[in-house]
C-alpha cells in the first residue's frame, strides 16, 4: 500500500525522522517484561513512532486512529498490531472501559486537538499516570510555564495541579511531511502525589476557567461574570490577575468561593 496522504482537516503532519521517533519512545516509562504497562498511542499515522513502541517488551502498545486510510496502512504493515488498533475518535472513546487498569498516553498529537487531548487527560487523571506528547511548541511552553508568565493559562494550572511537567526537547519543522509552519516540542507529564485537591475539584476547574475568562482583568471582574458579586465580599486575590496565581492559590480561592456559592 502506498503512503498515506496527510489530511489538513485532521491536522496531520507525519513525523519522518526515525531518531526523533525513537527519542519520543524512549521518553516514556513502562512496566516490566513480566508485567508490561498498557500504552495508548493517539494518531498512529504510518507507524513511525508505533514501530519503536512495538519493540519494547515492558509495554503493550495500543493505538487510536481516526483516519481510515492510516488504519488500512497499519493493518498491512503491522499485522500483529491490528487487533490492538482502535479505529475512531480518541476524544469520544470510553477509555475507562477500554483500560480499566489504567494506561499511559503517547503520540505525535494533531495540533488542532492537542488542547482537547490534555483536557481528556485531566478527566482521566486517576487512570493515566504518564503522558508523553509532541505538540506545537507554544502550547508546550504554555503548559510547562510557572505562574507570572504571560503564557501561563488554564491548561497550565489544571495540568500542573495533578502532573509534574517536563519540557523535554524542541523539534524543527523539517522532520515532518508536510512540514508545519511552527516548531514542535515534546513534553512529559507524570502524576504528582496529589490524590485529591483540598477543595471541590469540579469547582476548582470552574474557578480556574472563569479566572482566565477575561485574563486582562482583575480576578474580581472575571469571577463576578460567572458567579456574581459574592454579596459584596472580596478576597485578597481579587486585585490580582489570573496568571499571577499558583495552583495552591487557586485551591485557596476555590475554597473561599465554595463557601459562598
Amino acid at each position: 500500500m502506498a503512503e498515506v496522504r496527510a489530511k489538513k482537516a485532521l491536522g496531520q503532519h507525519f513525523l519522518v525522522d526515525l531518531n526523533i521517533a525513537r527519542k519520543i519512545c524512549d521518553s516514556l516509562s513502562g512496566g516490566t517484561a513480566a508485567s508490561p504497562a498498557p500504552v495508548l498511542e493517539v494518531g498512529c499515522g504510518m507507524g513511525v513512532l508505533t514501530q519503536f513502541l512495538l519493540q519494547r517488551d515492558d509495554i503493550t502498545t495500543w493505538g487510536a486512529e481516526i483516519d481510515t486510510e492510516s488504519v488500512e496502512y497499519l493493518h498491512v504493515h503491522y499485522p500483529d498490531f491490528a487487533s490492538r488498533l482502535i479505529e475512531g475518535d480518541f476524544l469520544k472513546m470510553d477509555l475507562r472501559t477500554l483500560f480499566p487498569e489504567g494506561f499511559r498516553l503517547i503520540g505525535n498529537f494533531p495540533y488542532n486537538i492537542s488542547s482537547q487531548i490534555f483536557f481528556r487527560l485531566i478527566e482521566h487523571r486517576d487512570v493515566v499516570p504518564e503522558c508523553v506528547g509532541m505538540i506545537q511548541k507554544e502550547v508546550a511552553v504554555r503548559i510547562a510555564e510557572p505562574p507570572g508568565s504571560r503564557e501561563y493559562g488554564i491548561l497550565s494550572v489544571l495540568l500542573q495541579a495533578w502532573y509534574d511537567i517536563e519540557y523535554l526537547f524542541t523539534v524543527g519543522e523539517k522532520v515532518f511531511n508536510p512540514p508545519p509552519k511552527v516548531k514542535s516540542a515534546v513534553i512529559r507529564l507524570k502524576r504528582n502525589g496529589v490524590i485529591r485537591l483540598a477543595c471541590d475539584e469540579s469547582l476548582f476547574i470552574k474557578v480556574v476557567k472563569a479566572s482566565f475568562g477575561q485574563r486582562r482583568k482583575m480576578i474580581r471582574n472575571s469571577l463576578k461574570a460567572v458567579f456574581g458579586n459574592f454579596g459584596g465580599e472580596e478576597h485578597p486575590f481579587f486585585s490580582r490577575r489570573a496568571e499571577q496565581l499558583s495552583v495552591e492559590e487557586f485551591v485557596e480561592l476555590t475554597k473561599w468561593v465554595q463557601e459562598r456559592v
